[in-house]
């Protein structure tokens, strides 16, 4: 195949359809291409070897842990972690190639929480697993910079994910706020931001951005429990807030399926809509110590940050005309503090605003002449349309005409568009 390929663009040298210069880069770029492919696919194997490899040793120990002594013990338990740390002391002072660096890593990355539970067990130390936990995550923090490591950072995440929800959720003897979390998640921050801009089309980078905004969702309940009101605000807006990240260029420019900020913040806000939209369990209360509530002010700083991408994407020319979407989390805000004068009609103003999302986003979809935006647009009106089957006492002739309709609009949607978009085609040639 390279032979074959080699000799064809000799040939068009040869006959001066490209020069010497161009065949050159040509050549250089397919052999990149192809280093960088087997490159990605032996990192991802040598992470996978290391997870198996520490894996392995775990469970022969465990089968033979009874019958070995205290000092043997102890010399098992720091082996793993000593092996790991010689070995990627090699790839740091070698300075070897990316896959080294990984494997190494994510070894040692094991290791250190496999030495922690078997000291821990032999001594019998007390504590709990969201001690254990945040333990073994600090400890192996530094190794993200130090290595690089991409396996690790991830690592890294989703074990401080896991602290969080241990220790704020109630999992616990002793449910508490974590704040040692978000001092994790800044200390990975500079890494991330770094992947972006570095490596914007990386698979790894992907992840990340699945990654980053997924452990801020699962743990941002941790941090509002005395009001109710106060996490369905904070959530619209924190959702609100990945959705004008993900305008952001750096982002936006991305395939919609790189785009998780977008995705998840236009998911999530109609996700909160309609759980809003009810009953008025969640409609803000004022209480006499209010301002002396965390709820406050972890919403408050939301809010500021979102309000300041915002700005940015307003004085940038970057907000899409007519799109809700960016503007949801300042509505909700002040429909939160009328609901406890005007409950009811909140409620209905609350329904209508996810009737325009979905309508916004058919527009937006038909625009761009992409069916899944349009079909999703259809889908947040359908299951609007489902939301209140349960809650309202219509008919079910008049509800099965809702559901007739919808079904009739998708196929009409989607066929006039499929229309439009051939008849452009045909006028484009």
């Amino acid at each position: 195949m390279k032979s074959k390929f080699s000799t064809e663009l000799t040939e068009l040298v040869k006959n001066n359809v490209i020069s010497e210069e161009t065949a050159l880069k040509i050549r250089t770029y397919y052999q990149t291409e192809q280093h960088d492919g087997s490159s990605k696919l032996f990192t991802v194997f040598g992470v996978l070897g290391s997870l198996l490899v520490g894996l392995g040793i775990i469970l022969i120990l465990a089968h033979n842990w009874d019958n070995f002594s205290r000092a043997l013990k102890i010399s098992l338990a720091f082996l793993p972690l000593v092996l790991g740390q010689l070995v990627t002391g090699y790839a740091i002072f070698k300075n070897k190639s990316g896959i080294w660096k990984e494997a190494s890593a994510t070894f040692l990355f094991f290791a250190v929480g496999c030495c922690i539970a078997m000291i821990s067990q032999i001594y019998n130390i007390p504590g709990d697993l969201s001690t254990y936990v945040l333990t073994w995550t600090v400890l192996c923090l530094p190794l993200v910079y130090l290595l690089k490591s991409n396996a690790v950072a991830m690592l890294c995440i989703a074990f401080a994910t896991f602290y969080g929800a241990e220790l704020g959720y109630g999992f616990s003897a002793f449910p508490q706020v974590p704040w040692i979390y978000l001092l994790m998640i800044t200390f990975l921050m500079p890494y991330y931001l770094r992947l972006i801009k570095t490596q914007p089309e990386a698979n790894s980078t992907s992840l990340f951005n699945w990654l980053m905004p997924l452990s801020l969702v699962f743990t941002l309940g941790t941090f509002i429990k005395a009001y109710d009101s106060f996490e369905y605000l904070a959530y619209v807006i924190l959702f609100g807030l990945f959705y004008n990240i993900g305008s952001l260029p750096i982002f936006a420019d991305r395939k919609l399926r790189r785009n998780a900020f977008l995705i998840l913040g236009s998911v999530g806000t109609v996700f909160m809509l309609l759980m809003a939209s009810f009953d008025l369990r969640w409609s803000f209360v004022p209480e006499t110590d209010l301002f002396l509530s965390k709820d406050l002010y972890v919403t408050l700083f939301l809010f500021l940050i979102n309000a300041s991408v915002f700005m940015y994407l307003y004085a940038n020319n970057l907000l899409m005309r007519l799109n809700l979407f960016h503007y949801v989390f300042v509505i909700f805000t002040l429909l939160s503090f009328i609901s406890f004068t005007l409950g009811l009609v909140t409620i209905i103003l609350i329904n209508i605003l996810v009737l325009v999302l979905g309508l916004v986003t058919i527009k937006i979809g038909a625009d761009k002449y992409h069916f899944g935006i349009l079909n999703y647009g259809l889908l947040i009106i359908s299951a609007l349309i489902a939301c209140r089957f349960f809650d309202t006492d219509l008919s079910y002739i008049v509800r099965g005409i809702l559901f007739v309709s919808v079904g009739i609009g998708f196929f009409l949607t989607n066929y006039f568009m499929l229309k439009r978009k051939k008849s452009n085609v045909k006028i484009s040639n």
